[in-house]
């Protein structure tokens, strides 16, 4: 606070403030604060709201445990609620999505970093910042066009003899996670980027010097001072992961069904906002429950996120 009235003067910053305040406690708290008060509510018709059908009680969330599918794992056969199973299987795929953002991300984050030649490198973000210059929708329309059966990516492998037959890309969630991976990898890397040049050179130059491998540099050095931007990277593309509506709408199968299309349907196919606003709470609540013990397993704490 003291550097921004250093810096802008009283006035600037107090409309910095109040700007603030208004997007978090108007457009933030009170719409989510709504939606948890309705969540406890029945769902009921216009005439009975406010009347004695109407009162709080936990039957929204109930509704999560409702109807069963049998499922087979490591030999083992139960059952397991339907949207139990959504929920589950997108936490997973959102966590996969996430490791396969960092794999990518982290060898070009350190070759931005440290390889590229500063002259070169406005260039390089530019490339990089163009695809956020098309929209979300008409980028997942292009995947959807890329991964189709008879599409150009089967069409290029089949040309040059890597498959022998043309693979069904959009089929169970394959076609959902790289069209993750494609929508959020920034994400990942300007974090990554961020944490990774601010490393003093000298010390990758020492390693070297001193006949550490490159792997073990990386190991020692590089990955523990970029922890920080690794955290912030991989919380930002889990939660929008888990959070997609509309990659996994369109890159989606039949036999695909994510969360937040679980949510879509109870408010939008039944509008039930209530059990909407319910399962919407849950997949917030578990989300956060799951990137709380992840950082406590990886020993990250808020204040690295937050550098």
């Amino acid at each position: 606070m003291h550097d921004l009235l250093r810096r802008y003067g009283g006035g600037l910053t107090g409309a910095f403030v109040l700007l603030t305040g208004f997007w978090l406690v108007v457009l933030v708290i009170l719409p989510n604060l709504y939606l948890f008060e309705n969540s406890f509510r029945p769902y009921l018709p216009l005439a009975d709201v406010g009347g004695p059908k109407d009162f709080y009680s936990l039957d929204n969330y109930k509704k999560v445990f409702n109807g069963t599918s049998e499922e087979t794992l490591f030999g083992l056969t139960f059952t397991l609620p339907v949207h139990i199973k959504s929920f589950l299987l997108t936490v997973s795929y959102s966590a996969f999505v996430t490791l396969i953002s960092f794999v990518v991300a982290y060898p070009i984050a350190f070759y931005l970093a440290k390889i590229v030649h500063p002259r070169t490198l406005p260039l390089l973000f530019l490339l990089l910042f163009v695809p956020l210059w098309v929209s979300e929708v008409l980028r997942a329309f292009a995947w959807s066009i890329i991964l189709a059966l008879k599409g150009p990516l089967n069409f290029i492998l089949l040309g040059t003899g890597i498959i022998e037959e043309p693979v069904r890309w959009i089929a169970g969630y394959r076609s959902i996670v790289i069209g993750l991976v494609y929508t959020y990898v920034l994400f990942m890397l300007f974090p990554v980027y961020n944490a990774i040049q601010s490393l003093d050179t000298n010390q990758i130059e020492a390693a070297e010097d001193m006949g550490s491998p490159w792997w073990r540099t990386h190991w020692r050095i590089i990955l523990p001072h970029a922890k920080p931007g690794i955290a912030s990277g991989s919380v930002m593309v889990f939660m929008l992961s888990a959070g997609s509506l509309l990659v996994p709408t369109l890159l989606g199968s039949t036999t695909s069904n994510w969360f937040t299309q679980v949510i879509q349907e109870w408010m939008f196919g039944s509008q039930d906002w209530n059990t909407g606003s319910a399962y919407a709470f849950i997949l917030l609540v578990m989300c956060t429950i799951f990137v709380s013990l992840v950082m406590r397993v990886f020993r990250v704490k808020l204040s690295d996120i937050a550098k």
